[in-house]
């Protein structure tokens, strides 16, 4: 695996991945139509190529594909709000972007793909921490939340589904709260700290009792985790990216409060229909490849914040 294609190279996630496959001196080029992600967010160095295009043109991405040997799959609509009030782009974006990343794999004869999935697959678990084997599902298709869940879903259907005849290897990941700087502001984390900062009359207002779990990873972990998966992952597995460090909404709260010297009470609105009530991974099978999560929540709040 020579010469890598990230789609969604310039996002969050995407950029990280780019500026660590870059550093490790592989060909890299990045496909992003800058929606949500930034041109600045990918280092510059010689060896990564920005082409700039929507994964829901397949001509576009055909275009970037010369002499790709690898694709790794993350361009998507992502950001909570965006679940309620863009469904249909979250959906399009999905459907039609593996659509044509799979055609284009089978056109240009590219072996490996790696696919993101997410946490959110899973809604409300039967059982926590949840492993890879968790029963994936959409409890109802009238609720817009599940455009995003729905169209990883698909993305997962059609990987596996076509993995088994096109792909030398094909590899599925599925985040857990990925947090750290420049991840935009449509996420819990970002959202608390903007908030926080300025607080009126200390009242911080947030969805739900406060009793709702999560757990998060910074995206230094996430990048550790993700070169144990790239390096020694399996054809045809499935595996989570995160760790078993769980806290309630209520706590993360007062965490970034504390590091912000701030002091906060708590009020509550109800909770998004739709929305889990717990969600942390077993991340026993990524940990038996090498991985083992190093930064904690609150010093990886720290690392956000200052």
């Amino acid at each position: 695996m020579n010469s890598i294609l990230v789609t969604g190279g310039t996002g969050f996630i995407g950029s990280a991945i780019t500026n660590f496959l870059a550093l490790k001196k592989y060909k890299v080029v990045v496909f992003d139509n800058n929606s949500r992600g930034k041109l600045s967010n990918i280092k510059k160095l010689k060896n990564i190529n920005f082409i700039k295009g929507d994964i829901r043109n397949y001509l576009d991405l055909l275009k970037a594909s010369k002499n790709i040997d690898t694709i790794i799959h993350l361009a998507a609509v992502n950001g909570t709000k965006y679940f309620y009030t863009k469904p249909e782009e979250v959906l399009e974006v999905a459907v039609k972007g593996i659509v044509n990343i799979i055609d284009v794999c089978k056109k240009r004869k590219i072996k490996n793909l790696f696919l993101a999935s997410s946490s959110e697959v899973y809604n409300i678990p039967k059982k926590v921490p949840t492993n890879e084997s968790e029963e994936i599902k959409i409890p109802d298709v009238k609720n817009s939340r599940f455009s995003y869940s729905g169209g990883k879903i698909i993305t997962e259907l059609m990987g596996v589904n076509f993995g088994k005849k096109y792909f030398d290897k094909l590899i599925i990941f599925r985040p857990h709260n990925v947090f750290g700087k420049n991840m935009g502001n449509e996420h819990v984390i970002p959202e608390f700290i903007n908030k926080i900062k300025k607080i009126k009359n200390n009242t911080l207002e947030i969805q739900g009792t406060g009793n709702e779990e999560r757990s998060f990873i910074h995206i230094d972990d996430f990048i550790k985790a993700f070169e144990v998966l790239f390096t020694k992952g399996k054809h045809m597995e499935i595996y989570h990216i995160g760790t078993s460090e769980m806290v309630t909404i209520k706590k993360l709260s007062f965490y970034i409060a504390s590091i912000l010297n701030k002091k906060i009470n708590l009020t509550y609105k109800k909770r998004l229909k739709g929305s889990t009530t717990i969600r942390c991974p077993d991340i026993k099978k990524i940990r038996k490849l090498g991985f083992k999560p190093q930064i904690s929540l609150y010093e990886g709040l720290k690392k956000v914040i200052f």
